[in-house]
C-alpha cells in the first residue's frame, strides 16, 4: 500500500475504529474551519454512540454536515471528502507541480495543497538549486550561483552582449536546475512517494514528461504588480529579515518580465495559468486540476 493511500482522509469505520480527530482533520483538508469541522466530527461521534456503532457511512456524515455548515456548504464539503476518496482509491503516486515567478505564492499554496491531499513530500526547485551549488562551482556552472532574475550574470561578457541577459541566464539556470528536479521525481515514482514541487524553474514545456503516476501541472501569476511587491513585504516579514527585501523590490520589473515570459510558455503549452488572489482560492484551484486529472486517468 503507497504512502498516500495511508493518509486517505476519509475516516468511515471499517477496520478501524473511528477517530474524530482524523474526521475533523478531514473536514479541514477540504477547506472548513478548525471550529465547524471540530463540531462536525463532535456530532459524527455523538452520533455513533446514541446508535452504538463504530462506523458512519457518507451519507449521514453529509446530513451531519449540512446540520452544521448548511445545506450548500455541507454538500461541497462532503462532495469534496468523496472525491479525495475516490482520488486515494486510485493508489497511484500523486505528481503536483505549481510554477511561476518569484513571490507569486508558489510555496504558500504548495503547502496548502499538500496538507489538503496529504501528501508528506513537499518539494523547491530552489533547495534543488542550492544542493547543485554545493557540488558545482561558479567556475564550472555560474548560472546556478545567482537568483533566477540575476542568472544572467553567469553568462559570459560576449554572450550578454549578444542575447538578452536575463531571459537567457534564466533559462541556462533552469536546464541545470531541471537536472536534478527529474532526478527527484524519478525517485518519487519508484518509491511510490506522492510529491508536490513548487518553483520558478518548473517552465511549462521545458519539464520532462512523467509516467506512471497522475500528474498535474499550473503556474501562478498575480497580475496586479502592487499585489506582487506586498508579498515580498510579508516573506519578509515571515522571514524575519533573512531574504533582503530590497533586492527583490528593486528588480521587480524584472521579475515580472520573467513572469510575463513563464506565462506565456504555459498558455502555450496549454498548462493553466492560475492567478492568485488569495491563497483559499489558489490552493482551491490547483486541488482541483488534481481532480480532473484523477478523473482522466479513472477514464482510460
Amino acid at each position: 500500500m503507497s504512502e498516500r493511500r495511508r493518509t486517505d482522509p476519509l475516516p468511515l469505520g471499517g477496520d478501524e475504529p473511528y477517530s474524530k480527530g482524523l474526521m475533523a482533520r478531514a473536514f479541514m483538508r477540504v477547506g472548513v474551519s478548525a471550529v465547524r469541522a471540530h463540531e462536525i466530527a463532535r456530532r459524527v461521534e455523538q452520533d455513533l454512540l446514541s446508535r452504538q456503532e463504530d462506523a458512519v457511512a457518507i451519507e449521514r456524515v453529509q446530513e451531519l454536515a449540512v446540520e452544521v455548515l448548511g445545506e450548500e456548504e455541507g454538500e461541497k464539503a462532503v462532495g469534496r471528502l468523496r472525491r479525495y476518496h475516490e482520488l486515494a482509491e486510485l493508489d497511484v503516486p500523486i505528481i503536483v507541480l505549481i510554477g511561476g515567478a518569484t513571490g507569486t505564492g508558489k510555496s504558500t499554496v504548495a503547502t496548502e495543497v499538500a496538507y489538503r491531499l496529504g501528501i508528506t513530500r513537499v518539494t523547491s526547485t530552489d533547495f534543488v538549486r542550492q544542493t547543485l551549488r554545493a557540488f558545482f562551482s561558479p567556475e564550472f556552472m555560474p548560472s546556478i550561483h545567482y537568483s533566477s532574475f540575476e542568472a544572467g550574470k553567469g553568462l559570459r561578457s560576449a554572450e550578454q552582449e549578444e542575447v538578452d541577459p536575463l531571459l537567457h541566464g534564466f533559462l541556462d539556470q533552469t536546464r541545470n536546475v531541471l537536472v536534478g528536479v527529474n532526478a527527484a521525481i524519478e525517485r518519487s515514482l519508484a518509491e511510490g512517494w506522492s510529491t508536490v514541487l513548487e518553483g520558478v524553474h518548473l517552465v511549462p514545456g521545458m519539464t520532462a514528461p512523467v509516467e506512471n503516476a497522475l500528474v498535474a501541472q499550473c503556474v501562478l501569476a498575480i497580475d496586479n504588480e502592487d499585489a506582487h511587491a506586498s508579498h515580498f513585504w510579508i516573506r519578509d516579514i515571515a522571514s524575519d529579515g533573512q531574504r533582503s527585501l530590497d533586492k527583490y523590490l528593486e528588480r521587480l520589473s524584472d521579475i515580472r518580465y520573467l513572469q510575463d515570459y513563464i506565462v506565456h510558455r504555459a498558455e502555450r503549452e496549454g498548462v493553466p495559468v492560475i492567478r492568485n488572489k488569495d491563497r483559499e482560492s489558489a490552493t482551491s484551484e490547483v486541488i482541483e486540476l488534481v481532480m480532473l486529472a484523477a478523473d482522466r486517468l479513472q477514464k482510460v
